[in-house]
């Protein structure tokens, strides 16, 4: 995974008013959860990232671990949750998840579909259902993306979840998930008949060539 570094404020009010004069400033409330628990409860750091570091994060098709220095305390993490408003998109709320080189963590890993599937070549489309699969390991093995071969996918086949394996990785997505397929078109069903139409039937002989 790749690594990028934040700098935040600690927040010393909480609340839905505080957040809103936060954001007023161009600040994210965020959160960031670690291993300190209070009642069994995880107990969270409140913070707040100026949108401009928010930015480098959210609108990336990347997974980062992330290096937060909040008032000189450092802290590495990964992004565990985002809030957006419904209307406008911008990031209301941002929660982190603290890791550290022993305890694994289990996070969502974009798929990266490889090779010209068979089906393709015979005229099927390629879609991908699931475009993360969540994952469990120590955090420096987690690779930014997982990548599946189609090359032998035919048309009306699929790839599931339970028919994948990552070295080191421990895949936590449920087996029965599929993750891509191969779907007839219409030029793949008209190729398939016209096929079927130039083929003799069963007991005659095909007419021979002039």
């Amino acid at each position: 995974m790749k690594e990028i570094n934040l700098t935040g404020q600690k927040r010393t009010e909480t609340g839905k008013k505080a957040s809103r004069l936060l954001r007023k400033e161009g600040l994210v409330p965020c959160n960031l959860y670690g291993e300190a628990k209070e009642d069994g409860k995880p107990v969270a750091l409140a913070f707040a990232l100026p949108t401009a570091e928010v930015r480098k994060i959210v609108y990336t098709p990347h997974i980062y671990v992330l290096n937060i220095d909040i008032d000189g305390e450092h802290h590495t993490a990964i992004m565990k949750e985002l809030q957006f408003h419904p209307v406008t998109d911008a990031v209301l709320h941002i929660d982190f998840l603290e890791v550290n080189d022993q305890k694994p963590i289990t996070i969502g890993i974009p798929v990266k579909l490889n090779g010209l599937a068979q089906g393709v070549r015979d005229g099927g489309r390629l879609n991908l259902t699931v475009r993360k699969l969540d994952v469990t390991a120590p955090y420096q093995q987690i690779p930014e993306h997982l990548d599946v071969d189609v090359t032998k996918l035919a048309i009306g086949k699929s790839i599931k979840v339970g028919e994948l394996s990552f070295e080191g990785l421990e895949i936590a997505t449920p087996k029965e998930v599929v993750v891509c397929t191969v779907k007839m078109t219409r030029a793949a069903m008209s190729a398939a008949s016209s096929t079927e139409a130039e083929e003799p039937a069963e007991g005659e002989e095909a007419p021979a060539a002039e």
